[in-house]
């Protein structure tokens, strides 16, 4: 039989007052005859309804129906549960009329439906603290001197913040935040409402999944942070860090790319063990080539340790190697946030949803923020994770130091970050110290500070796939080892693109650099001749290429690009030693151009192009043109030592370049050896000049190729003592001979076709 009560009556009677709004009233013991029957925990869900309907219909708000029970006799049916329809109502019966085990069905925190049903048990023994959600104490424990007797949550791993009457941002959500993540029982946390926080939480716990369904977050009224701390967030994951050091000095070189480490005794480590591991540092305060968090993979002898990482920069006999054993937290996962930081925040005041630290497989997924300080996800000694569908718009700071990113990774291996988009904000992703990561799909916009950048803290083996955003490499000082290696950037839209300093084996695919007004630089490419391969490129203003290290074994090549060159810029800078190669590539543009290196520079089928008596580019070291065409562009050389000047192939030399002539030379203190095989010259005008030698030592040899109008000028002033000068074979249409030393022991000109 099922009795239901009526609206105002308890099981004895009348109800009496409440004591407090919340709380609804004092229920005494509830008697047998009232008791409501559930054939099983199927039954709740139609019970419940049944409940408040009954309620409503009376007109009383179903909390104030008490519907409490005593368990069941021990000849009746044991799969009956009890039913309370609120919070209030539950810790309201008196817990001596309580026994042990008995399971109670909770309609709602505060009235039936409202979200926070649940099954709880209760625990006679129990003297764990009540936190008003998955933990209730009755309202008489204390009362006769005993705090024994708890009712308990029954859930499967799943958790809840209306649980704690947590239905808005009216009430700080810290100490339900604080008792699930403490809970080990819990895995998933959900929020069903937006919630607001006042704390900066640290936990060291692992396997959970915390699920915000797309509520927004808020900070008003958040504690202070420390001094320069990015890792007081709301939520701070951060794995142990133990007292077990090991230090160990190399008696032989590390190999690049080698994934077993020399350590001093193999015995002292086991297989599945996580360690921080650092080399000691260089020259710079923080250089170092290693500092990331690895896992023992295999014992391989006495000596030797293999690790699931292969190391990005050899290390040389004599460097120190630490150990530090951690314990990360793992399978950390945070999803569906929207995050509204402190307007006008500092590094105190300001606020940011996530870090980790010593973190393992732990994942950020469809995390939204507007206004945080520091970056939207932090991460230090961070391995395997994702950061994905996650944007930032308008920080609260562009300017300060690390704020201001929608993600930053510190000593982090194996990343990935995807679907990512940030609105006027410093950084989308940096890479500082971190290794074999891979960005794709994410977008910078108002990107004037640089969405896309590592630090230069010897990252290596990045890569970046169909994202757009200005890009800066390595760029952050000499502290930090200004170094970078194997860094891939393919199908990329930037409005500037530098990576100057010593950056090693840079690829890009198919990059464009576009001129942005208002933005200094933009449209610029800027890279270290240290094994750069550029193919499909293009830049609206201008190509910097520049030497700061020399690491590669690769050569450097640009290949089928175009770039646009601004007046008086030096392509490739006079810190270029290294050959640079331009294949099937077009200059635009080239007023006062250079090749101002003494490295050098082979030109493979390209057009150099400029307007009309415009163009003019010197080159300081050996320059190569085969094939291809120059098009109103001088060829000067103006090397500060010896060098050699070759146009062959079917290189075409044609149109109005600047100074009247399209080869020539600026001084005449150090030899130039010109070759040109196969060359074919046009001149528009017999005042254009094919070639202009008057003084130095000139060792020119020009064989099979045509001369078309204009004139050529080789005086005699060229070709003194250790000049010489072979013209023959070459065809002359209309040219004007201005002056030709007569044959003799260094010269000879005979075999020409002159028409």
């Amino acid at each position: 039989m099922t009795n239901l009560l009526t609206p105002g009556q308890t099981p004895d009677g009348p109800a009496t007052a409440p004591t407090s709004p919340l709380q609804g009233p004092t229920v005494e013991a509830p008697s047998r005859r009232n008791l409501l029957r559930v054939a099983g925990i199927g039954g709740l869900v139609a019970a419940g309804a049944l409940m408040g309907t009954q309620s409503a219909a009376a007109g009383t708000p179903a909390a104030a129906a008490p519907s409490g029970v005593l368990p069941m006799k021990k000849d009746e049916p044991d799969d009956e549960v009890l039913v309370a329809t609120s919070v209030a109502q539950l810790v309201g019966w008196k817990a001596k009329k309580i026994d042990d085990g008995t399971v109670v069905q909770l309609l709602g925190h505060a009235t039936p439906g409202d979200g926070a049903a649940r099954l709880v048990r209760y625990d006679a023994k129990s003297e764990a603290a009540a936190n008003g959600g998955t933990v209730l104490a009755p309202k008489d424990i204390g009362a006769k001197g005993t705090n024994r007797g708890r009712w308990h949550t029954l859930h499967t791993g799943t958790a809840d913040f209306r649980w704690f009457g947590l239905f808005g941002k009216d009430t700080p959500a810290d100490d339900a935040l604080d008792a699930l993540v403490n809970d080990p029982t819990v895995s998933r946390i959900e929020a069903h409402s937006d919630l607001n926080f006042v704390r900066r939480h640290r936990f060291t716990r692992s396997h959970l999944e915390l699920d915000f369904g797309g509520h927004t977050m808020t900070t008003e009224g958040i504690e202070k942070a420390g001094q320069d701390d990015p890792f007081a967030a709301v939520l701070f994951f951060r794995g142990t860090v133990t007292d077990d050091v090991r230090t160990h000095k190399l008696t032989a070189v590390m190999p690049e790319l080698r994934d077993d480490f020399e350590v001093a005794d193999s015995s002292q480590y086991a297989v599945g063990e996580w360690y921080a591991l650092e080399v000691n540092a260089l020259a710079g305060k923080w250089e170092r080539e290693l500092q990331l968090q690895v896992q023992v993979t295999q014992i391989v002898d006495a000596t030797h340790v293999r690790v699931n990482y292969l190391n990005g920069w050899e290390l040389a006999a004599g460097r120190t190697l630490t150990w530090t054993k951690v314990e990360p937290v793992q399978q950390v996962h945070v999803r569906n946030l929207s995050f509204v930081g402190v307007a006008g925040g500092d590094q105190y005041t300001g606020s940011h949803p996530l870090a980790f630290e010593y973190a393992v497989s732990c994942d950020v997924e469809n995390v939204h923020g507007v206004a945080t300080f520091w970056p939207l996800v932090m991460r230090r000694w961070s391995t395997f994770f994702t950061t994905s569908r996650c944007s930032l718009a308008n920080p609260a700071s562009i300017t300060w130091g690390g704020a201001g990113y929608l993600t930053q990774q510190i000593y982090c291996l194996y990343g990935h970050v995807s679907d990512c988009h940030t609105s006027n904000c410093r950084h989308l992703n940096d890479w500082t110290a971190s290794a074999y990561g891979l960005v794709e799909n994410c977008h910078g916009d108002g990107d004037d500070q640089g969405p896309f950048v590592t630090h230069g803290q010897y990252e290596h083996d990045l890569t970046y796939v169909g994202n757009s955003g200005l890009m800066t490499f390595a760029n952050s000082g000499a502290a930090w080892g200004s170094s970078a290696k194997r860094i891939t950037v393919s199908k990329h839209v930037c409005s500037w693109f530098v990576a100057r300093v010593k950056v090693t084996d840079l690829t890009l695919e198919d990059v464009q650099v576009i001129r942005k007004e208002g933005l200094a630089g933009s449209g610029m490419l800027w890279v270290n001749a240290d094994g750069v391969q550029l193919r499909g490129c293009q830049a609206d203003d201008t190509l910097i290429v520049s030497q700061a290290s020399s690491r590669s074994k690769r050569p450097n090549v640009i290949e089928g690009s175009r770039f646009n060159v601004l007046p008086g810029t030096p392509i490739t800078q006079a810190t270029v030693t290294n050959p640079v190669h331009l294949v099937r590539t077009t200059l635009n543009g080239l007023e006062g151009a250079s090749f101002a290196g003494s490295g050098p520079v082979v030109l493979d089928q390209c057009t150099l192009e400029a307007a009309e008596g415009k163009g003019t580019v010197t080159a300081s070291g050996d320059l190569t043109i085969r094939g291809g065409v120059v098009r109103n562009v001088a060829v000067v050389a103006a090397g500060a030592a010896e060098q050699t000047i070759r146009v062959g192939d079917g290189a075409r030399l044609e149109g109005s370049p600047a100074g009247g002539t399209f080869l020539s030379r600026a001084k005449a203190d150090k030899p130039v050896t010109w070759n040109l095989d196969g060359a074919r010259s046009t001149a528009p005008t017999g005042d254009t000049g094919h070639v202009k030698l008057d003084a130095g030592i000139n060792r020119w040899s020009a064989v099979g190729s045509t001369f078309t109008g204009g004139r050529l000028q080789l005086a005699d002033g060229a070709f003194g003592t250790g000049s010489y000068l072979l013209h023959s074979g070459n065809v002359e249409s209309g040219v004007q001979r201005v002056a030709i030393p007569a044959d003799g022991p260094t010269v000879s000109t005979t075999g020409t076709l002159v028409v």
